[in-house]
C-alpha cells in the first residue's frame, strides 16, 4: 500500500520509506532516516539523521526520535538509533542516539514508552519493555528484556536493569537492580520477587521456587554479595534462572541494589 504523507510534512528524498507509512501534519524526516512498512508517524514529530524504525510500529505527537546526544565529547560522528518493531512511542518523547563509543542506542520490539520517556545516548533496551509516563535513562543504561518501570523514575547513567525486573513509580536506581525481582523504596532496594510476572511469563513453579532460594541466600542471611554467591552455585548452580542472576552479579560495575533492613 502507498505511504501517506500530509502536505505539510517535510520528508527529505534520501529518506528510506516502507510501505503503508503514514506520516502526520508538520513531522519533519531527514535523510539519513529507514522507515520500514506499516509505520505510524504523528503530527510534530523530529525524525533526525540516523533513525532505524521497525516495521508497525507508531510514533505519536511531539516525539523527537534520533537526536544528537546530549553528550559534551560528541562531535557529529555518524551514529544511530534503532527502534524494532511493533514498538509504539507515545508524546514527546526525546530519543538520543549514540555516540561512537557503541555507535548507537536502541529500543527492542514490543515495547511502549509512554509520554515524556527519555532514552539518552548508548542505551540499550530489550523487547517487551515498558517504560511509564516520564521515566528517564541516563547514558549507557542496559534495560533487558519483559522490564517494567514505573513513572517518573530516573535511571543513573551506566546502570543495568535485569529481565523481569518490576521497578515501582518515583524510585531513583543509582545501582545495578538483579532479574527478577520487585524494586521500590529509597535508596532502591530488594522488595522481592515478581512472581506474578514470572508466572505470567511461563516460568515453573521449580524455576520459581529455585529464584526464591536464591535471592533469600543473597538477602536474607548475613553473608556479602561474594559469600552469598559462592553459595548460591554450590547448591542451585545447576538450575538456568539462578545462572543468570550469578552472571548479573558477577558483570555488574556498578554494584546491585540492596534490601531494606528492619
Amino acid at each position: 500500500m502507498q505511504s501517506q504523507i500530509h502536505p505539510t510534512a517535510i520528508v527529505n528524498t534520501k529518506a528510506e520509506l516502507g510501505n503503508n507509512v503514514n506520516i502526520g501534519a508538520y513531522s519533519i524526516i531527514e535523510g539519513d532516516v529507514v522507515i520500514d512498512d506499516n509505520v505510524s508517524i504523528g503530527t510534530n514529530v523530529f525524525i533526525d539523521n540516523g533513525a532505524r524504525i521497525g516495521k508497525n510500529s507508531k510514533i505519536h505527537k511531539g516525539a523527537v526520535v534520533s537526536t544528537p546526544p546530549q553528550d559534551l565529547k560528541y562531535a557529529n560522528e555518524k551514529t544511530f538509533f534503532k527502534i524494532g518493531a511493533n514498538t509504539v512511542v507515545r508524546e514527546f518523547c526525546t530519543l538520543n542516539r549514540g555516540t561512537v563509543e557503541t555507535g548507537y542506542s536502541s529500543v527492542g520490539n514490543n515495547c511502549l514508552l509512554m509520554a515524556y520517556v527519555h532514552v539518552a545516548h548508548d542505551c540499550v533496551v530489550g523487547n517487551n519493555v515498558i517504560l511509564a509516563n516520564a521515566v528517564q535513562l541516563g547514558g549507557h543504561v542496559t534495560v533487558e528484556d519483559w522490564v517494567i518501570i514505573g513513572g517518573t523514575s530516573p535511571i543513573h547513567q551506566f546502570c543495568k536493569i535485569g529481565q523481569h525486573v518490576m521497578i515501582g513509580g518515583n524510585f531513583r536506581a543509582v545501582k545495578d537492580v538483579p532479574p527478577f525481582i520487585m524494586a521500590g523504596g529509597e535508596p532502591l532496594s530488594f522488595e522481592g520477587l515478581n512472581s506474578i510476572g514470572l508466572r505470567r511469563r511461563g516460568f515453573t513453579r521449580e524455576a520459581i521456587d529455585a529464584i526464591h532460594d536464591a535471592y533469600r541466600l543473597l538477602y536474607n542471611s548475613s553473608m556479602n554479595v561474594s559469600q552469598a554467591a559462592k553459595v548460591i552455585e554450590e547448591k542451585l548452580g545447576n538450575v538456568p534462572e539462578v545462572q543468570t542472576i550469578l552472571s548479573f552479579i558477577k558483570e555488574s560495575k556498578r554494584g546491585i541494589i540492596g534490601t531494606r533492613r528492619g
